[in-house]
């Protein structure tokens, strides 16, 4: 009968994929609330100092980027459950249908039973046979018959056991849907009051627009003077080791080796921080305030907590330790072809020419004392080409 098919085909298929994905999604939301309550801990230090601080608008901003993913995965948790509402509902019509089958089939069959019985019981049957072969026939039918009857009840009774199991499945899903709907409801709020206060800060800072120009030119020297220092250390060191400032840099045999394992591990580096939030991204990007004003970012800004280390992302050697103007110090470690950078250190654990390991602190990253920000500046390089270290930082 089809019941027993769809039973399988929901026990092996259907209920495991939904059960994997929403395994999948309550792992994103877990990692996600975790990211909110640390970026909410992040704010609370900074508000203490200055509520409309730049820092806040952009750990506001990446709030509200971690509170949108959170309910664009709850909604499609939502989805996923009405999916599974539908096929339990379709489940349980089905068996309903072969349900009242069976019992009409069972009720017909002992209503012939009960009508036959009236003209003569078993067992005369039996013994009424003309002859031995016939008899035995007659006893195998019988036997069949009973047989049948049975197989025919205990159909009856499974088929109403798996449909209250399924109709229970079904309240179950439902109220996870209500849960998840509130939930939705939750976060909405909750992002709709970020995005008020998101656009109370950036109103403050429009009035500090002068101030807020001053700093972009600060941070652009910052950035003008690092890139100056590495691209220097390429020229140093291509000159070194081919003779020429326009030559490829050539690496040794144990270079090539921790060059490669570094490309092998785009996805997987671990962060230059213990923990923290990116709040400033790779690449051309506008600037959340300045109307026309476009920020070029060759890294990503990391938010962490007040006293946090900076950290190697990958074995190599440390080939450059510079001061930024205005930026505190600066650590360039080469892995083979590739470079790491670390900007905003007030203080320096390691030296130059020293060998370091993954994870191994390299430096305090300076928190500013004006608004409480403490913030580590990483780049990638290949070569002369800058990376997006968000792509290569383990998820």
């Amino acid at each position: 009968m089809r019941i027993y098919i769809t039973i399988l085909l929901l026990s092996f298929y259907v209920i495991p994929v939904f059960g994997q994905t929403k395994a999948e999604l309550e792992k994103k939301k877990k990692k996600t609330e975790e990211e909110i309550a640390y970026t909410n801990k992040l704010l609370k230090e900074t508000r203490d100092f200055q509520k409309s601080s730049y820092n806040n608008l952009l750990l506001i901003n990446k709030n509200i980027a971690f509170r949108r993913e959170m309910i664009q995965n709850l909604n499609y948790e939502i989805e996923l459950t009405d999916k599974r509402i539908r096929e339990t509902e379709e489940l349980i019509k089905m068996m309903s249908e072969d349900l009242e089958r069976l019992q009409k089939n069972y009720a017909e069959m002992i209503r012939i039973a009960w009508k036959n019985k009236n003209k003569y019981n078993d067992l005369m049957f039996i013994l009424s046979a003309k002859d031995f072969n016939q008899m035995y026939l007659r006893m195998k039918y019988m036997q069949q018959l009973s047989s049948y009857r049975e197989r025919q009840l205990k159909a009856i009774n499974s088929v109403k056991t798996i449909m209250d199991i399924q109709v229970q499945k079904l309240e179950k899903v439902k109220k996870q849907k209500q849960d998840l709907i509130n939930n939705v409801r939750s976060e909405e709020d909750k992002l709709t009051n970020e995005m008020k206060e998101q656009e109370k800060i950036i109103s403050n800072l429009k009035k500090q627009e002068q101030n807020l120009l001053k700093k972009l030119k600060e941070q652009q020297k910052q950035m003008a003077s690092i890139q100056k220092e590495i691209e220097k250390l390429i020229a140093e060191e291509n000159k070194r080791t081919s003779g020429s400032t326009t030559g490829k840099y050539k690496l040794t045999p144990e270079e090539k080796l921790v060059s490669d394992k570094f490309g092998n591990n785009k996805g997987r580096l671990p962060w230059p921080v213990e923990r923290g939030v990116i709040t400033v991204r790779f690449g051309r990007q506008s600037h959340p305030v300045l109307a026309n004003i476009e920020i070029d970012s060759k890294g990503v800004d990391i938010s962490t907590t007040s006293g946090s280390d900076a950290r190697a992302v990958f074995e190599g050697e440390v080939r450059r330790i510079f001061a930024v103007p205005g930026g505190h110090n600066a650590v360039i470690i080469r892995h083979g072809e590739y470079l790491s950078v670390y900007t905003n250190l007030s203080k320096v654990y390691v030296k130059s020419g020293e060998k370091v390991v993954a994870k191994q602190a390299i430096g305090k990253i300076h928190t500013d004392e004006n608004d409480n920000k403490t913030i580590l500046h990483l780049e990638i390089w290949q070569g002369n080409v800058p990376l997006n270290p968000e792509t290569w930082l383990a998820k």
